[in-house]
């Protein structure tokens, strides 16, 4: 099983319970929980922030992106403009399936250290 770090602490990253995968503009990195809420809270500048790619919001995020992305492609909504609007819809969507593939995949759902 492959390693994963946490961007922030450079600690590994144990099971997907304590993962927060993170996107800034082309760069997905994975995060510690708190880690992440650490990270945000010395952030400043939105252009700066770290916007979480998995959990509830990343999905929900996902999933109407790929609505949007559907509809704008293979309708003739807003011609060659939907086309445009279409095909960026398609980043988030691909963001949360690297995410999904590359980090969240190849660690376990709970840790066997952790008790319950």
């Amino acid at each position: 099983m492959k390693h994963i770090l946490c961007h922030y602490c450079k600690k590994e990253i144990k099971d997907r319970d304590e993962l927060v995968t993170a996107s800034n503009w082309f760069r997905l990195r994975p995060f510690h929980y708190v880690c992440f809420q650490k990270k945000e809270s010395e952030t400043s500048l939105s252009i700066k922030s770290w916007k979480p790619v998995n959990g509830t919001t990343g999905n929900i995020s996902a999933a109407l992106m790929l609505l949007l992305a559907l509809w704008m492609l293979f309708t003739d909504s807003l011609g060659a403009v939907g086309d445009l609007i279409g095909i960026i819809a398609i980043y988030p969507v691909g963001l949360r399936l690297l995410s999904l593939m590359f980090i969240e995949l190849t660690l376990p759902k709970i840790s066997p250290d952790k008790t319950r």
